[in-house]
Parts: structure tokens; sequence; C-alpha cells
């Protein structure tokens, strides 16, 4: 093979993410982004990029112990552009159908030739097409002998976490849950009514190529089964719709917000729930929308702006700390908490190897400070409504049931009818619902509704 050959540029960029991401702590949605600007990238290419970023970081549990199994030398004496030129290639063998294994051994030792040199691509080589022979007979752990390390190897996440899915839902639940983890999420919006209909939207998506259907459970929900890169599309800079899980679009639907009122969202960027909550109240009324960051305060004011949702105030604010000013004086307050994040590894597949036990008890005394700051906002006979994206119970219904005996002039309401049929879980009568991938098809979520007594 010619030494210089030219490497793949997609390949190379996805490289260099993958560099920022496993070296240097990058968070992986914005290494992508900011090297999938590149004004020199066809829509093809930029999901190419995305899908091996994200594929390879998905497997890298997995990807690193067949890199063990296979190669003479440990990862921890490998370069690190080595190290990560390996796991892309073996995402590509062993996870995605459509790429030659001709072309991913090839790419792969090209990139080696340029970020290492010819002893390294002599070996990359040799480690990936052993691997292409053995695909279909791995040497996988044995089950009978360790369910949980077998599991964590299978579906790639790490065996602290098996082990404590384990123990709370047991064998078919938690391998059902990790398998779900690994698939693709939905590509989900919510339709802005205010400027536009369902239908109009759905048409005009259609005309531009795009494949469209209906939300699983809600109205305003629309799947984008092959999306290009959002900020490009049309319909989306004309503010026709918001990218929004419909877990997300639930919490909107339980706070219930009604035209006229005042609404604070205390944890809100980067405005998904702040601008759904003022397309409810149809654009009449306020909403207070806060973040602790500057830098995601700008994400909500694009999204208002675009979307043209004049009633959003937003203001820089840490949501642990009391503000005075506004004690009982608001009618319904969403506190969308910082979490694990749990149950969206399907869109954040970095959250299994960046998350460990210690965060859970730090990012637990948190929310209490949060939860229990917030609730001090609401009126006598408002509403306060706590929201997770994880799956984790300390997290979410203990949270909520230790506030509830801490604070008694507050109580969880019945939310049966303000979800879809579809969607009525036994505890929604006891006011909260804890959504996950593997059973409902969306993102793990929990949501909880109280409302405070009137004095």
């Amino acid at each position: 093979m010619n030494m210089r050959a030219k490497v793949d540029k997609p390949r190379e960029t996805a490289l260099k993410i993958l560099y920022d991401i496993n070296e240097k702590g990058a968070y992986s949605n914005i290494s992508l982004n900011k090297y999938l600007n590149n004004p020199e990238l066809e829509s093809i290419d930029r999901a190419f990029i995305t899908d091996i970023v994200y594929g390879t970081l998905k497997w890298k549990y997995t990807i690193d112990y067949l890199i063990e199994k296979f190669s003479s030398i440990k990862i921890k004496k490998l370069s690190p552009w080595i190290l990560n030129i390996l796991r892309m290639g073996i995402y590509q063998l062993n996870y995605t159908d459509r790429i030659p294994v001709s072309a991913a051994c090839n790419e792969s030792v090209k990139l080696a030739v340029k970020y290492g040199h010819t002893a390294s691509s002599k070996y990359v080589n040799a480690v990936l097409r052993n691997i292409a022979r053995s695909k279909d007979n791995l040497p996988y752990p044995d089950r009978s002998k360790d369910t949980a390390y077998y599991l964590s190897i299978r579906y790639s996440h790490p065996v602290w976490m098996v082990k404590d899915w384990l123990d709370r839902f047991g064998e078919e639940f938690t391998e059902g849950l990790l398998k779900s983890n690994n698939d693709v999420a939905p590509f989900t919006v919510r339709v802005n009514d205010l400027k536009i209909s369902k239908q109009e939207l759905l048409d005009i998506l259609e005309k531009d190529g795009f494949e469209v259907e209906n939300g699983k459970y809600l109205d305003e929900a629309l799947i984008i089964s092959n999306p290009s890169a959002v900020q490009k599309m049309e319909a989306f800079a004309k503010g026709y719709f918001q990218v929004q899980d419909e877990s997300s679009i639930l919490v909107g639907k339980v706070l219930d917000p009604k035209p006229g009122e005042t609404i604070l969202d205390v944890c809100s960027a980067p405005g998904g729930k702040s601008t759904h909550i003022a397309q409810i109240m149809k654009n009449r009324g306020t909403v207070i929308s806060r973040d602790i960051h500057e830098h995601k305060i700008k994400l909500i004011e694009q999204a208002k702006e675009r979307l043209g949702l004049e009633i959003i105030k937003t203001e820089v604010y840490d949501a642990a700390v009391t503000d005075n000013k506004l004690e009982g004086k608001i009618d319904r307050v969403l506190v969308d908490a910082p979490c694990t994040g749990f149950g969206i590894i399907r869109r954040k597949p970095d959250i299994k190897w960046t998350r460990n036990l210690e965060d859970k008890a730090e990012i637990v005394a948190l929310q209490e400070k949060i939860l229990s700051t917030a609730s001090k906002y609401v009126k006598n006979g408002g509403v306060l409504v706590y929201s997770t994206c994880t799956i984790e119970p300390e997290e979410n219904e203990k949270a909520v049931e230790k506030f509830i005996g801490e604070n008694k002039d507050f109580y969880l309401e019945d939310i049966a009818n303000l979800l879809p049929d579809t969607l009525r879980k036994e505890s929604c009568g006891r006011g909260y619902i804890q959504l996950y991938p593997n059973i409902d098809g969306i993102d793990g979520f929990f949501i909880a509704r109280m409302r405070r007594r009137s004095k």
C-alpha cells in the first residue's frame, strides 16, 4: 500500500472528535458540532461522522474488551491516536452492515500511517483482520458464570451500572434496557402550532424529501426518520418546529399552564420545555426561563426568537439560591432538575463512561436543594412539577417522597387525565410517572406534579 495514501476526510474528522472526547474530556455533542460546522462537509459526510462517533462511544466498553482479546499490546501501552483508530475500525467491522471489511481495514491503516508509523499501521491491520475473521464467534464472557459481567460486555455498559439495575429490575428487564440504550433514538420534533398546522408542516417536510411519521403518543409530535443537519432545514429556521422527545413534551402537558399565568422554569436551558409552555399558553402571560450559565441562556434566546414566543423572559440565575422577590408569587413552577441522565443514554452514550456512583450522591443533594428552593415561589393553590431524564429512584420518586414528607403544605396530584390514554400507568393516580426506553419507546423520564394547599 502507498504509505502516503490519502486519508478519508470524514473518518479523520471522526477520529479527531473521538480524541477530543476520550482524551480531553470534551462533551460529545459540543465537539461534534464544532467539527461538523466545516462547510466542506456534505450532509452525507456529517451523517457518517455522527454515526461513527456515537457508535464508537456507545460500544467502547465492548470494543476495548475485544482489543484486549485480539491485541498483543496492552491498551495502556497504545498511543491514544492508534487506540481511537482501532476503536473506530472495530465499530465499522462489528456494528455497521454497510461498510465492507476491506474499507474498514484499509482506511484505518491509512490513518495509522498518518497518526503513527509503519509498525503501528501493520499492527492495526493485523488486529482488525483477526477480529473480522472471528466476527461470528467473538469470545464473550460466560453468562452462566457471571451474568453482570457478560451483560456489561455484551451491551457495553459499566459493570457497576449493570449490577445496580440487575438488583433493582431483574435480568429480563435489565437486558431489555441495555439493548434499548444501544438503539438509535428517534429524531422527534414538536410542531409549533402558533405558526403552522401539523398537516402543513408534514407537507413541507415531505416536499423537502424528509420521511415523516406521527409521534408514538402525542398529536403535536412528528418523527423524522432521515433528518439532516437541523440548522440547515428551512422549516427549522422559520420556527415551524422544535426538536424535542415525546418524554420531554409530556412535562409541559403535566404542568398544564394556562394563558395569562406566570410560570417559572428554574433550570430551563436549552429551552425545549420553556418554549413548549409558552406555546401551550398561546403566547399570553409570562414564562420566566432561568439557567445558571450565561451561554446556555443564549440558546433559549435563540429558540424563543426563532419560534416567535415573546412571553419568555430569560434570566441568569442559580436555582439553588432563594430569590426572595418571587416567594409565593408564581402560578406554576417547573423544576427540570440536573440529573445522572440515565434515561437518555441512547442519545448521549458518553454518560455511561463519565458518570459514577459518587456523582449520584452529589446530584441527589443538589436536586433536593433546588426542589426545596423552587417550592417557595409557588402561590397558595399553585402547581409544582419536578422532572428528570433519569431512571434512578433516588433522584425520582424517593426525592419527591422526601420533599412531600418535609413540606406538608404540598401534596401529589393525580396526573392520569393530563396524559395520553396509552401512557397511563398505575402510578399516575399517585401523581407521578416513570418512563423507560425499553418499555415506552421514548426517553427514560420521571415527571411528578404537586400542588400547594390553599391557605
